[in-house]
């Protein structure tokens, strides 16, 4: 008996409870927030930041080159806060292969991840690379093909990536990537771009991650990461020491049907499509900062503490404006702003929230 207690007080510790009752926050979709000129479209959008002038970045898998599987299709376009085209920012840059995220940091450079070519990219302000991290694979190796899913995987390797997912920093500078779809891990680098170490791997037990899909830091340098096929965010410190784990179990109408794909069973608990499970997260500019997540099913973006209380959710699965297809990425450069990136609906929405 004394056993079975202890079980129980370990998995609340970590585990964020079942909130039967959670606010609906009501919200607004601005119409056609970005001013696309004649002859450029969005693909899937899978990125979207905001710099301090409050400049949007989209990272699209637009410009698609090549045939329909392995086609080439990235590009970075920024616009300025009205919503107004700008520029495009690397055309031809040879990193280009499969967008994945971007992000902004303190001093307003650039970064993107490209799951494609499995390199993350720092680009200045101004445009130009400053740093590349990880490799392309070799146009003229006999073998570079699609990467291969093998279980187990094979051994990761310092430095480079395999199907990466997202980058964050933290308040010292230090480069954390989520290297997602195949190592299932997080690498730790300093400013400078020298590989300080790595941790996890594919599983299900702390400190293990199947796909860690999205990443972001809070003011102290804790790390949130979405481990989407384990329908969780593991938080970390930033020596990669485990400290919690959240889970969003917020109850819904179970006749709601996925925006595409067969109806899901509502009560799984693993897997992408999951109730719950994270795709993106994001965390407010400090001092008092929250946590937005958002999962695919039903299709809603949470608001939580960083301690993982759920304080309020929004939106639902869909193609109208403010309903929401495979939100990929967030941005929330204050607590009732948010950005989103969209893969079925091939665009990006700017949500304001009007909390009760």
């Amino acid at each position: 008996m004394k056993h079975w207690i202890c079980t129980v007080g370990f998995l609340f510790a970590v585990t964020a409870s079942a909130q039967p009752s959670v606010p609906e926050i009501p919200f607004e979709s601005v119409p056609e927030v970005l001013k696309l000129p004649k002859d450029l479209y969005l693909g899937e959008a899978s990125g979207v930041a905001v710099n301090s002038k409050g400049h949007i970045f989209v990272f699209s898998r637009g410009n698609t080159t090549g045939p329909a599987y392995g086609a080439a299709a990235a590009q970075l376009l920024e616009f300025d806060a009205s919503g107004n085209f700008l520029r495009e920012i690397g055309k031809n840059l040879y990193g280009w292969s499969y967008a994945h995220t971007v992000r902004i940091d303190k001093d307003d450079n650039i970064w993107v991840t490209d799951k494609g070519s499995d390199v993350v990219v720092k680009f200045s302000a101004e445009g130009r690379v400053l740093m590349v991290i990880g490799r392309k694979q070799e146009a003229s190796d006999e073998e570079t093909a699609p990467l291969k899913h093998p279980k187990p995987p094979l051994p990761a390797e310092d430095g480079r990536f395999r199907q990466v997912t997202d980058v964050t920093w933290d308040p010292a500078g230090n480069i954390f990537i989520s290297d997602g779809y195949i190592n299932s891990r997080i690498a730790k680098i300093d400013k400078d771009g020298n590989w300080i170490k790595s941790w996890g791997g594919p599983g299900n037990k702390p400190g293990e991650f199947s796909t860690p899909h999205s990443i972001d830091a809070d003011a102290k340098g804790n790390l949130y990461v979405a481990d989407r096929g384990n329908r969780r965010i593991q938080v970390f410190d930033s020596d990669g020491n485990f400290l919690r784990s959240i889970q969003i179990d917020v109850p819904f109408d179970h006749s709601i049907r996925p925006v595409i794909g067969n109806p899901v069973d509502p009560t799984t608990t693993a897997g992408p499509f999951a109730p719950g499970a994270p795709w993106a997260v994001c965390i407010t500019p400090a001092p008092n900062q929250v946590l937005y997540a958002v999962d695919a099913y039903p299709g809603r973006i949470y608001k939580l503490s960083l301690e993982g209380k759920v304080l309020g959710v929004l939106g639902t699965g869909g193609r109208q404006l403010k309903q929401l297809g495979w939100v990929h990425e967030l941005a929330c450069p204050s607590e009732n702003v948010l950005f989103v990136a969209e893969l079925l609906n091939w665009r990006v929405q700017k949500l304001v929230l009007h909390p009760r």
